[in-house]
């Protein structure tokens, strides 16, 4: 569903991603992991279009990807905390309304997000302020945005690493469930390879801009992990 071919990056001289090469198909959840700088925000910025790459190409569905295409989910969860949580779930169909009805959501939209926020077990904290949420709570409701947008890709950058042990294993199940009964493709930058091990159906690692792991989590191949999460000398 999200192919990503031949990608490189680079910041001005400094190269970040050298020809990097990712697939991750419906219905699955592929963890990304690696060291600070190796490597693994840009390439899922790079996935989005929201950093340009010097080379490659980026595909959903065998075709250059689109606006529509790709929803996010980031470390920093982005709601507008004095909005319900329902509004905030609105607001990922913003992308596929009329201009002019943008400020004002249909009842179609409303019921849409509704069916969202029960999708990620929050429905009955649709109409309390996503401020008074608990973080965990509120990156739930900003997975159903990302659900609202109708997306078929789906990408989360260290959605986790601001939540609690708790918290964490609960999102990440939620998203692996969501890739599998929604076949969506989602694709996770974590921190976390036990994490990474107890919920992906695939594990990159990166290491300085480079893939060196590609694999079944369930294989034990613990040396692969840590060198993924080492830093390049």
């Amino acid at each position: 569903m999200l192919a990503l071919r031949g990608v490189r990056v680079q910041y001005g001289s400094r190269a970040v991603l050298h020809g990097v090469d990712v697939t991750v198909s419906a219905g699955e959840l592929l963890a990304v992991l690696g060291a600070n700088g190796s490597g693994k925000s840009t390439l899922l910025r790079a996935a989005a279009g929201l950093t340009p790459a010097a080379g490659g190409t980026v595909t959903v569905d065998g075709r250059r990807r689109g606006p529509l295409d790709i929803a996010l989910v980031f470390q920093q969860i982005h709601l507008v905390r004095r909005r319900s949580a329902l509004e905030n779930v609105c607001a990922g169909a913003l992308g596929r309304l009329p201009l002019h009805r943008s400020l004002v959501f249909p009842r179609v939209v409303r019921e849409e997000a509704m069916a969202c926020l029960d999708r990620v077990g929050l429905a009955d904290r649709a109409h309390d302020r996503a401020g008074s949420l608990s973080g965990g709570q509120q990156q739930r409701v900003a997975v159903a945005r990302a659900l609202c947008q109708r997306a078929p890709v789906l990408l989360a950058d260290e959605p986790v690493s601001a939540l609690d042990p708790a918290a964490a294993e609960q999102v990440l199940a939620l998203l692996a469930e969501l890739a599998h009964d929604e076949q969506l493709a989602v694709l996770a930058v974590l921190h976390q390879p036990d994490l990474a091990r107890r919920h992906a159906d695939r594990i990159v690692g990166l290491r300085d801009g480079r893939v060196v792991l590609d694999g079944d989590p369930s294989q034990p191949v613990e040396s692969l992990y840590v060198s993924a999460l080492e830093p390049a000398p």
